[in-house]
């Protein structure tokens, strides 16, 4: 897929660099011409460009874009003006990045199709995850359901996952394991490396260094937590 990022801050920069890991096509856009020219060598395309400026925005490769992620950060004037240069142009799919509620009215009027809260997002994964005490990682799915990473409690260690019965005792479902491994890389690094053991099977023998990947309510989540060990 091809995306316009605007904004180079440290979270569209962050953006712009892991899609074009993943294989994308990016153009990330800033006024700076020092930050396009420290995000250059990382994404497919970086230009130096006033995105408020709908003459200079009609030079970018609209018609081949998937999507258009506003990410700018402080200067909520900027965002608005980009954001409804971009909608007058018919990007395809804009996600716009909200700084506050009145920001987040104001582009919502002018039409996003997704706004996105990426401080307040990760402030609440953190919380999360020091609410529910072991938890490594958690993705809220809604007010009552999280998805959790956690490691496995040592009464289950050497069972199966049949025999552990978490579903039946916990309201949990078990969606996969992780095992955490060390990955040299080039310059003789060691560097952790997930493995997903992918679906699992009622057979699957938990073992003492899995990482739980687990679904269900909160409370039981806390449960599970607080007895599991």
């Amino acid at each position: 897929m091809k995306y316009i990022v605007v904004g180079m801050g440290n979270f569209g920069y962050y953006l712009a660099k892991r899609l074009t890991d993943l294989g994308h096509e990016v153009v990330g856009v800033d006024t700076s011409e020092i930050k396009i020219e420290q995000v250059k060598d990382h994404i497919t395309h970086a230009v130096a460009l006033n995105a408020t400026d709908q003459h200079a925005v009609s030079n970018l490769p609209m018609k081949d874009c998937d999507v258009v992620v506003i990410a700018i950060g402080e200067d909520v004037g900027a965002s608005i003006m980009t954001t409804a240069i971009f909608k007058q142009m018919k990007a395809k799919r804009i996600i716009g990045r909200a700084i506050n509620a009145l920001h987040e009215t104001v582009i919502r009027a002018i039409g996003v199709d997704e706004i996105i809260h990426p401080e307040e997002e990760t402030a609440e994964r953190l919380a999360k995850r020091l609410q529910l005490k072991g938890v490594l990682d958690s993705l809220e799915i809604s007010e009552d359901y999280n998805i959790v990473e956690v490691k496995v409690p040592s009464r289950y260690v050497g069972m199966t996952v049949s025999e552990a019965n978490i579903r039946k005792e916990f309201s949990l479902n078990i969606m996969t394991t992780i095992k955490i491994k060390e990955q040299t890389n080039i310059l003789g690094i060691k560097l952790p490396k997930r493995e997903v053991a992918g679906v699992i099977s009622p057979d699957y023998i938990l073992e003492e260094d899995d990482i739980l990947l687990l679904f269900g309510k909160i409370k039981n989540l806390q449960e599970f937590l607080n007895l599991g060990s």
